[in-house]
């Protein structure tokens, strides 16, 4: 688990985010692959040394919204997209007061349970139901 920057690590990354969103939930390639990674921090984990889940998050001044999560069908169940994200949750720590997310309404629990709580009505984005998520980073 770490915070990367190195070009072929988030080549890396983009590959994760293109099986599992463009392929695996038919999201359009012109809304996953949005031109927004060069302002982002990304983290990619690894089991065993084989990449298998990745995120990234874009700075918004005091907050830090939370995008792209997402891990290999071999990895899901595992733990491994709950120990990236507190992974995450305490890497930003430092530099954010807030994380802020869309969560696909089906992973909602799944936030919930890392301190996440739902705001604001359900949303589409790429053709996927979503609902805003936030949790405080200060306490």
């Amino acid at each position: 688990m770490a915070q990367i920057d190195r070009t072929d690590d988030i080549a890396t990354c983009l590959n994760i985010r293109r099986v599992v969103f463009i392929e695996g939930q038919d999201v359009p390639e012109a809304e996953e692959v949005d031109g927004e990674d060069p302002d982002c921090i990304h983290y990619l984990a690894n089991v065993g040394g084989t990449p298998a889940a990745t995120a990234r998050v874009k700075p918004l001044g005091p907050k830090a919204k939370i995008q792209r999560v997402a891990v290999l069908d071999a990895h899901r169940g595992t733990g491994l997209g709950a120990e990236l994200m507190r992974f995450i949750l305490t890497d930003l720590r430092a530099d954010f007061e807030e994380a802020v997310l869309g969560s696909q309404t089906h992973a909602i629990g799944f936030y919930e349970k890392l301190g996440f709580e739902v705001f604001g009505p359900e949303f589409d984005d790429a053709g996927i139901p979503h609902r805003d998520m936030a949790r405080s980073l200060t306490d």
